[in-house]
């Protein structure tokens, strides 16, 4: 028997688990996890850095990362957030640093320094952890208001309180389902857009600052029936990012990229991954403010080769495959280029389309949009509205945010106001007795 039952050994778990043990060093606590190892997001995060949160430091700007769960977690912020979280860990130890790009680190660069914190701090509270512990069904006693009895492979165990803080898991959906709970269908949200392409395939590691779009899939005007070809036609972007774009083996990545996934979880899906992106690889310029640059350079520049004159700010062997899609020849001059000509050079930098065919996941980081519906969740406990002692923390509920430390923040915030709800409960019984 114990007062709580803790699902998922991951970071929502374990934050979890702490707060409870040092707000109530009475409650029996017991973490149950499927896996042979705990915290393994946690090791993985941020290329083993741990991406801990991120610097928003004001809940109104912080909201503003979450894709699901922007309205729902602006109250809950107004209560844990950002400094809250780096208080938590500095105060155990474990000094933090904030990056240029606001990601928020370990000092040490390594995630094993927030692994150990739990794993110390969870002996040193007296909680239970308990490995290869898959829970095979939840069943409420008396709707919940009894507590809950929580079946593992071998046995069951009985607990006042549950915490359900188990990720992206089909098979606690699937259960929560059954008991009455609405699961939103659970999609990729962190992922890179797969391109094959000669523009950028010989050029893997290449990072540059650009502006993509998301076309829609009937980006040829289907209303034109001249006997002409169709001419393209601008419509409205489905979805827009500005930032570093990566080019990768695969195709595209990088903080813009994973921002349009993030954000367009739902529709790319709807078109199962196959879709054309626009990339401004030069975002300071429009079309025309770059013609007028070229017309520019060709009158100071005349004499030199477009191939090795660079008049933008552009990785080298970027603007050597866009010169060369351009038709440009290796030896043609500035002086010597029309209009025309010139104008082909713009479209590739400013307008330069690519055909997306599949996804792939974001490093181990794998995210997901789904999970338990937000309406169905008290936001100031974290509990269930359905289910009485039933508690929600992490990525097990609908909400995701981009990268940079925000799908960290939810867990922690969701956790502690989990425990907190928990150890109200807790004093008020013992206010009664």
């Amino acid at each position: 028997m114990y007062d709580v039952i803790i699902a998922g050994g991951g970071a929502a778990g374990f934050y979890a688990a702490i707060q409870l043990a040092t707000e109530h060093p009475g409650l029996s606590i017991g973490i149950f996890e499927r896996g042979k190892t705990v915290l393994g997001k946690v090791k993985v995060s941020g290329g083993g850095r741990c991406n801990v949160t991120h610097a928003a430091f004001n809940p109104t700007d912080l909201v503003n990362h979450y894709p699901r769960g922007k309205k729902e977690l602006l109250g809950p912020f107004h209560s844990h957030a950002t400094g809250d979280v780096m208080e938590f860990f500095e105060t155990r130890g474990v000094p933090l640093k904030i990056e240029e790009d606001g990601r928020i680190f370990p000092v040490s660069d390594n995630s094993q320094s927030i692994i150990d914190c739990f794993l110390e701090e969870a002996e040193r509270l007296g909680v239970r952890i308990l490995k290869n512990y898959a829970i095979k069904a939840i069943n409420p006693l008396g709707n919940g208001k009894e507590g809950w009895r929580v079946t593992t492979k071998n046995k069951y165990y009985n607990c006042r309180y549950l915490v359900v803080a188990t990720g992206s898991n089909p098979k606690i959906w699937e259960q929560l389902g059954g008991l009455g709970h609405h699961i939103v269908k659970p999609v990729p949200s962190l992922f890179t857009f797969n391109i094959a392409d000669d523009r950028i395939k010989s050029i893997p590691g290449i990072s540059t600052q650009a502006y993509v779009e998301v076309l829609p899939n009937n980006h040829l005007a289907s209303n034109i029936v001249v006997a002409l070809k169709s001419k393209p036609v601008k419509k409205e972007a489905i979805l827009t990012a500005e930032g570093p774009v990566l080019v990768t083996h695969w195709g595209l990545s990088g903080p813009a990229i994973l921002k349009l996934s993030a954000w367009g979880a739902l529709p790319l899906h709807a078109l199962n991954y196959t879709f054309k992106i626009r990339v401004n690889w030069v975002p300071e310029y429009t079309s025309a403010s770059l013609f007028g640059l070229f017309l520019t350079v060709k009158d100071v520049e005349a004499k030199k080769t477009i191939l090795k004159t660079k008049p933008v700010d552009l990785p080298r062997r970027l603007w050597t495959n866009l010169v060369k899609a351009s038709g440009i020849s290796t030896d043609l001059r500035w002086a010597d280029a029309s209009n025309q000509v010139l104008q082909g050079l713009v479209e590739q930098l400013t307008q330069c389309v690519f055909r997306v065919e599949g996804k792939s996941t974001f490093k181990e980081e794998f995210v997901t949009a789904g999970g338990v519906d937000l309406k169905e969740i008290n936001f100031k406990t974290f509990e269930s509205k359905v289910l009485a002692n039933l508690y929600f923390a992490g990525e097990v509920i609908n909400v995701d945010a981009i990268t940079g430390g925000f799908n960290f923040q939810n867990a922690w915030t969701g956790a502690f106001l989990a425990a907190k709800a928990i150890v109200a409960k807790e004093e008020s019984l013992k206010d009664i007795g």
